[in-house]
Formats: C-alpha cells, structure tokens, sequence
C-alpha cells in the first residue's frame, strides 16, 4: 500500500499553483504539509483527494490513478478540506448515518457507534452540528473522514482554532489514526508537526522544498523547525 505523486503541476490562468511536485507516503506514516499561504498546499490536497484535476503528473494510490472519475479509487480516501462544511441542522448521529448511505458501509450502525468512539463524540451525538464547538466541529470533520476507514486520509489544516485542550486531543487522535493508514496533513501549527510528524514535506511558491524524516531535517539543520521554515520559504 502506498501513495506516490510524480511531477504534479496545476495552473490558475497563468500562476502556477502546483509546480511538478513528486513524493511518496507508505502505511504508518504522519507527514506535515507545510508551506507560506498560497504555498498549493491547499491545490494539492484537492488533487490528491480526486476533487480537481491537475494540469500534468500523475497521483497513484495502491497502483490505481486518482483523478475526478476515478470513483473506485476515491473510496479509499478520507479527506477534510479547511472550510470543513457541515450540515448544520443535522444532528451529529445523523449526520454520520447518512454518510455511511452515503459510502455504502455495511453495518452502518455498527460503524457510526465505532467512529463516535473513536472521535470521542458520544456526549454530542443528540446535539444539532450548529451548536458544536469548534473542537468538536473538527472532531465531526475527522469522523467524516475517516468513517468509510480509507488507506489515505488528508487532512487540512484539522486544528486550526482549537484551545490548547483541544489540540491536544486532536493530536492524539490523529496518531491513533496512523497506525493502518497513511496521513497527510497540512498545518501552520509547527510545534504540531515537531509532536506527531514522522516526516515533513515543505511548499514554496508551489514547489518542494523539503521531503525529510523531522528529526534528520532538524539535525542537518541544526536550527529549529521554525527558523528551518523561515530559511526555506524566505
């Protein structure tokens, strides 16, 4: 099982958004996305979830092409945009039953039960999303994602906005996440990706800059992530 992107390249008229981007995420693996706003961090996401076509490249989950058509393929992706859009006036149980209609999940009771657990949302299962906090918005975001249990799941920005309470629990629950699939996640939060990442990819102006295991980046470096950040995306 394994994710590999080769020469990704996505144009928005004449800026390139995504400029021949190649890598590759293996089962167990937490990678941070990080990258300056208007990186692609964002571009890429949607390609990798099979939401927008890229312009050149190839991406190829478990030897089969992802791209808007590849329906089969998508079924193995679990992804959060930023803008995290929510039914509202769903309730939190509810919501999560339609979604397993939705992917056409056997024992659909079974597995909403099992993602409510699993995201720690049993006190807000009878409550309408509207009236959720941010922290468990995200938490419905991830249940969303993940409830289908896909081999990728791609996260982007999941904790932006939390109290320190709440990013604290969603970074455990990201790890426990890891263990049978690959995770990409895009964050600003650098002390997030020092806490959980095995690997960090880095995006400039829409080119990788940086594809290392953290602790080897922070060796050769010899500097922190954030200055390391700082010095290459200057």
């Amino acid at each position: 099982m394994s994710l590999v992107v080769n020469t990704l390249c996505k144009n928005y008229g004449h800026q390139m958004a995504v400029n021949e981007v190649s890598f590759q995420l293996k089962p167990g693996e937490i990678v941070g996305f990080l990258g300056p706003n208007g990186a692609g961090k964002s571009t890429t996401l949607k390609m990798l979830a099979g939401f927008l076509e890229a312009d050149k490249g190839s991406i190829v989950l478990n030897a089969a092409a992802v791209h808007p058509n590849a329906s089969d393929v998508k079924k193995q992706i679990g992804y959060l945009p930023e803008s995290n859009a929510l039914y509202q006036d769903l309730y939190v149980k509810e919501y999560l039953q339609f979604l397993t209609r939705v992917h056409s999940i056997p024992n659909a009771a079974e597995a909403t039960t099992a993602v409510i657990e699993q995201t720690g949302l049993q006190s807000m299962q009878y409550k309408k999303i509207a009236a959720l906090s941010k922290g468990y918005k995200q938490r419905l975001g991830i249940a969303a994602a993940i409830i289908h249990k896909p081999k990728l799941i791609l996260l982007d920005e999941p904790t932006a906005g939390l109290d320190p309470n709440q990013l604290i629990e969603i970074r455990a629950l990201i790890q426990s996440l890891s263990k049978d699939t690959m995770i990409l996640f895009s964050t600003h939060i650098l002390q997030e990706v020092t806490a959980i990442c095995d690997r960090v990819l880095v995006l400039h102006q829409g080119k990788l800059v940086a594809d290392e295991p953290i602790g080897q980046l922070l060796e050769k470096h010899d500097a922190s992530l954030e200055d390391i950040f700082k010095m290459l995306t200057h």
